[in-house]
Parts: structure tokens; sequence; C-alpha cells
């Protein structure tokens, strides 16, 4: 069997898939973004993060899950979020 990922699904429960996860997460906060977002990332380098990381296959799985999207690098996303 080949490599799984943990992922967060819509219920908030995490699952094992084959497929890595398209989006990350960042937990306290509830927000997903790209997986190259540079905040994330910036946050990530410097020893941050990384134990509050989930990942979702899709868009629909982080939404459903309750977060809501990165301003950073889902810029369109967020503007109609925060419209409501």
């Amino acid at each position: 069997m080949g490599k799984m990922y943990k992922l967060l699904g819509p219920g908030g429960s995490f699952y094992e898939s084959p497929e890595p996860g398209q989006l990350g997460g960042y937990r306290p906060k509830k927000i997903y973004g790209r997986l190259d977002c540079p905040s994330a990332l910036r946050h990530l380098a410097k020893g941050h993060y990384a134990k509050q990381r989930v990942f979702f296959a899709d868009e629909e799985a982080a939404i459903a899950a309750g977060y809501r999207p990165c301003a950073k690098c889902l810029p369109e996303q967020y503007e109609i979020w925060k419209r409501g």
C-alpha cells in the first residue's frame, strides 16, 4: 500500500486518503489556503504553525469543516466570504 495522507473532512473528522490534500489550514483561526501561501510558508519557516496545520481534499471540504479562506493567498474567495 502506498503513502496515506491525513485529511480533515467536511464534518471536522480526520480520515486517511491515498491523495494528498490540495489546501492547507490553520486550526486555531480556522483559515484555509493554498499550499504555497506566502503567509503560511513564512510562519512555517519560523517554526510556527506546523503542529496546528491541517489539510483538505478541496475547498468544499474546508468550508464544510467551518474554515474561512485566507486573505493573502485567496483574496477573491476571502472577499466573498467577508461579504457573507
